[in-house]
């Protein structure tokens, strides 16, 4: 009985001992990839600053300055980024520990290539119908936070509710359980998601061509900036396809984009400051 009790004594100290090893190692992984979000986060939104600071004809939104929000919108993006990071670092921690449902390709030039095409294709599709959700009567109370930003700013990019924040980051968590993506593809994937989300909601477009209209499905700034300031319009992320199949691309869209491709400027987006 004594010797039974003791082998259960080490077997529960064994127990134990993995798991706060485990722990540990997430809570690694995690302060690591909550600190690069932040560092990219300041880096990118200042260089983006200096560079719309020196075009103002390029705001999207002539009568409006989103950026009378910006230290409400770091404090609410430092918070939300912990999600954000969570999701992340959890996914990458589940690949690397092997414990997804699929094994990951091993990284070649190929796989590389192709498995961030699909990913992309993967999470726009997530985002869009995810980002239409939240916009239901019932969910919309936790994406009303970033909808204050009438005119986004590079600061408003991670402006979001805790809830709105895991919705449309959870792809990044569960996406290595299902597809077969090196961890190294994800990690570029989510790099690529905040230059494009950042840049998406910088306010100034720098990116109008014939790339970013009908026929192609690549979008530039005025695609997320006219879902700010007219709401119910360009769900979408990386792509306009889903907004084309589903009926909710605005209808000036591509004309806006051909706009700036010959000006250089947009139509006058409002009057009004932004408090």
């Amino acid at each position: 009985m004594g010797a039974s009790q003791g082998r259960q004594r080490v077997q529960s100290a064994g127990v134990t001992w993995v798991m706060a090893t485990a722990v540990l190692d997430f809570l690694l992984f995690y302060a690591a990839a909550y600190g690069i979000n932040v560092f990219l986060y300041f880096a990118t939104n200042l260089a983006l600053v200096a560079l719309q600071s020196r075009h103002p004809e390029r705001r999207i939104q002539q009568g409006r300055r989103g950026e009378t929000r910006m230290w409400r919108e770091i404090r609410q993006s430092l918070l939300s980024l912990t999600v954000t990071a969570g999701c992340i670092a959890a996914g990458v921690f589940a690949s690397v520990k092997g414990l997804t449902f699929v094994e990951p390709l091993p990284l070649t030039w190929w796989s590389a290539a192709l498995m961030l095409l699909v990913s992309m294709i993967a999470f726009d599709a997530w985002f869009y119908w995810g980002h239409r959700l939240m916009h239901t009567p019932w969910l919309y109370r936790f994406h009303a936070k970033h909808h204050r930003s009438v005119a986004p700013t590079v600061w408003s990019t991670y402006s979001d509710d805790l809830v709105d924040a895991f919705v449309m980051q959870s792809y990044y968590l569960w996406a290595v359980f299902i597809l077969p993506i090196p961890v190294e593809i994800l990690i570029l994937h989510r790099l690529l998601d905040h230059f494009n989300g950042t840049i998406g909601h910088s306010g100034f477009e720098f990116y109008a061509s014939r790339l970013s209209r009908m026929p192609s499905p690549m979008v530039c700034v005025t695609f997320h900036d006219q879902h700010h300031s007219r709401f119910r319009y360009n769900y979408a992320n990386f792509f306009s396809f889903w907004d084309r199949v589903g009926g909710t691309l605005h209808p000036e869209y591509d004309a806006e984009v051909r706009r700036f491709e010959t000006t250089g400027r947009a139509r006058n987006g409002g009057k009004s400051s932004e408090s």
